[in-house]
């Protein structure tokens, strides 16, 4: 008789809390075509804890396997490469007038072009599975900042005026950031390394100095998250050109 292989365990604890987030994810994008933007962003925010949760639950229970991990880009494809291109292009849709009608050819290929960022992301995370170097840290922008950052510009955009080729430059630079070679840290913490975590202790206490300042200055708290994903790439590139003017690796 022929050897019959191991079944495959589909529902562990982390697979399930990654279907969650893919869940939030897809209402995400439902309420983003709606243009629901801030429900949209809360509906993000939910699926990158559960992008969190999944991993540490994984590392908790030792619950690792391969479906685990492409399921987890699965998930990350669509709530953070679909979503935020999908509250983007309707913030651009909006900044042009074009709400109600296709538009000129111009107009159109403005419109689309948030999803540049989509693709990035589907190479991004393709990258991540195969590349063995990330398995502390990353090399490139994560997925879920580089959607945090844009699904926050899309909630500021909502009361403020576009600048349609400025964002557009973003959507430039940030397609690049996702898959270039700038060390980036992660939150995966591990006992014994405490040196290694000053640089995220660091992003943390700043992240929540910008959060206190949106309270006092009452700016929405969704709209932090664009200067704070900032402040990540800012801090990660200048450790990066500071190890290579030290000569280091």
């Amino acid at each position: 008789m022929p050897i019959m292989p191991n079944r495959i365990n589909l529902f562990t604890v982390p697979n399930i809390i990654t279907c969650f987030g893919l869940l939030c994810g897809c209402v995400g994008i439902v309420l983003a075509f709606e243009g629901a933007t801030q429900s949209a962003m809360v509906c993000l925010l939910l699926a990158a804890l559960l992008d969190f949760l999944d991993g540490f639950a994984a590392r908790l229970l030792k619950a690792y396997s391969p479906v685990g991990k492409q399921l987890d880009s699965l998930a990350d494809m669509v709530s953070f490469g679909a979503l935020p291109a999908v509250m983007l292009s309707h913030a651009v849709r909006r900044a042009l007038g074009a709400a109600n009608g296709a538009g000129d050819g111009a107009e159109m290929l403005l419109i689309f072009s948030p999803f540049l960022l989509t693709v990035f992301s589907a190479l991004r995370l393709a990258k991540f599975n195969v590349d063995e170097r990330q398995s502390d840290g990353f090399l490139g922008l994560p997925t879920p900042a580089n959607a945090l950052f844009f699904s926050s510009a899309a909630v500021i955009c909502m009361d403020n005026p576009l600048e349609v080729w400025a964002l557009l430059a973003l959507v430039g630079a940030f397609s690049f950031l996702l898959v270039c070679e700038i060390p980036m840290f992660s939150f995966k913490v591990k006992l014994g390394l405490p040196a290694k975590y000053t640089l995220p202790l660091v992003f943390v206490l700043l992240s929540g100095i910008i959060m206190l300042l949106c309270l006092l200055y009452s700016i929405p708290l969704l709209a932090a998250f664009a200067p704070i994903i900032l402040l990540y790439i800012l801090m990660n590139v200048a450790v990066w050109i500071a190890r290579k003017f030290a000569g280091l690796r």
